[in-house]
C-alpha cells in the first residue's frame, strides 16, 4: 500500500493539514503535455473563452428545457436516453437550464487539485478538484448582470445541483432500457456520483471568494479527459431553453451539418412517437425547434439553417440542416488515463 501511495503522491500537491476543506493549495506547474494540449484546445472553433465540459453532459438530456415548474420532489427519478451516446439516470430533483448554465460556468474556469488528509481513505488522503473564484467572475462568465440578486439565485442553483445524483450506464442501450423497465439493475459497467461535491463562500458580496469542489463523477470525467470544447459565449447568449438544450450537442459534433428531430426530442427528454404525443404536440415541438435554431443564428452560433421534410403521411419527420458560424476544428482528444496529462481548463478573463 505504501508503495502505491509513493507512486501517486508526486502527481498531486498536498496542502498543509486541514480538518476541513479550506487548506491552502500549492499550485501545480503545468507539464509540457498539459501546455501543448492547452494550446491545441484554446482556439477551437475560434473559442477565446471555451468551457471544457464532460462529453456525457453535452451529449445527454439530463437537463429539462425550462427554468420554472421544475420537479423538486426528492423522490424524483428519470432516465434520459440519447441513442448511441448515453443512458443517464438523474435522481434527487429535476434540473433545468439555469443548472446547466451554472455548471458550464464552473467548467469554464481553471481548476486546481487539492489533496487533504482523510482517515477513511486507504492511503490516508483524498484528492479534490476545485475552482476558486469570486461571485462577480462567475456572473461575468455566465453573461449575467453583476448584482447581488443574481448571486442569491446562483447560490440556490448550486444548492439544487448538490442534491442530484447522476448515474451513467455503459453498454448496449436497448438492453439497458429493457433491464431498467423490467425493474432490474443493469449489470453492465457504470458510474454514479454528484456533479458538485461542495460549495463554500466567504460571503454573498460580488467580490467575496467562492470555492466550488467537483463531485467525483465530474472529476473522473475531467481527469480522464472525456471532454469537449463548448462555445460558452453562444450558450450563455441563447434565450430559448430549447436552444440551450440543443446547442451543446450541436457544438460538440464539429463535423456534423444536420440533426434529426428524433435526436432533438431525446435531448429534451421526449419521444415524438410515444403514446403521450399527438399531432398537436409534435407541431408545438417543431415550432420550438424553429425558434431555437433562429436563436442560435441570432447568438452567432450558426450562420444559417433549413429544415428538410422526410417521408410521407403521419410518420413524416424533419431533419434540420445547419451551417456552423465558426470554422471546423478537431475535437478534444479523449481517453487519456494518466492524471498528469489531465487538462487544466482555460480561465475566464476578467
Amino acid at each position: 500500500m505504501w508503495r502505491l501511495f509513493r507512486k501517486l503522491l508526486p502527481l498531486f500537491p498536498i496542502a498543509p493539514y486541514s480538518d476541513g476543506m479550506t487548506s491552502q493549495v500549492i499550485p501545480k506547474e503545468l507539464t509540457d503535455a498539459e501546455k501543448k494540449r492547452l494550446e491545441r484546445v484554446r482556439g477551437r472553433r475560434g473559442r477565446n473563452r471555451p468551457s471544457k465540459v464532460p462529453a456525457r453532459l453535452v451529449r445527454t438530456s439530463a437537463f429539462a428545457p425550462k427554468r420554472r415548474g421544475l420537479i423538486t420532489d426528492s423522490s424524483f427519478e428519470r432516465l434520459y436516453v440519447v441513442r448511441g451516446h448515453s443512458v443517464v439516470r438523474v435522481s434527487g430533483r429535476e434540473l433545468g437550464s439555469q443548472h446547466r448554465d451554472a455548471l458550464y460556468a464552473v467548467f469554464r474556469l481553471s481548476h486546481e487539485h487539492e489533496v487533504i488528509r482523510d482517515a477513511s481513505e486507504p492511503i490516508g488522503f483524498k484528492r479534490y478538484m476545485k475552482v476558486e473564484t469570486t461571485w462577480r467572475e462567475l456572473l461575468k462568465c455566465m453573461g449575467l448582470t453583476q448584482h447581488v440578486n443574481n448571486i442569491a439565485a446562483l447560490h440556490f442553483t448550486f444548492e439544487d445541483i448538490k442534491k442530484v445524483v447522476v448515474t451513467v450506464y455503459e453498454g448496449d442501450e436497448a438492453q439497458l432500457l429493457a433491464q431498467y423497465r423490467a425493474g432490474k439493475l443493469p449489470k453492465s459497467g457504470g458510474k454514479m456520483g454528484n456533479m458538485l461535491h461542495d460549495v463554500e463562500w466567504e460571503g454573498l458580496g460580488l467580490d467575496n471568494r467562492v470555492r466550488v469542489y467537483y463531485g467525483e463523477w465530474s472529476a473522473a470525467m475531467v481527469m480522464s479527459a472525456k471532454l469537449v470544447s463548448l462555445n460558452a459565449d453562444v450558450q450563455f447568449a441563447l434565450a430559448s431553453d430549447y436552444a440551450k438544450s440543443f446547442w451543446p450537442y450541436i457544438d460538440s459534433f464539429q463535423r456534423h451539418t444536420w440533426v434529426d428531430e428524433d435526436r432533438l426530442a431525446e435531448l429534451v427528454g421526449r419521444d415524438l412517437w410515444a403514446d403521450t404525443e399527438s399531432a398537436q404536440t409534435r407541431r408545438d415541438f417543431r415550432s420550438k425547434c424553429r425558434k431555437a435554431f433562429d436563436d442560435m443564428v441570432r447568438s452567432n452560433g450558426l450562420r444559417s439553417w433549413r429544415v428538410e421534410v422526410r417521408g410521407d403521411g403521419r410518420r413524416k419527420s424533419h431533419r434540420y440542416h445547419y451551417d456552423h458560424a465558426l470554422s471546423t476544428q478537431l475535437e478534444l482528444p479523449i481517453g487519456t488515463s494518466n492524471p498528469k496529462e489531465a487538462i487544466s481548463t482555460a480561465g475566464c478573463p476578467v
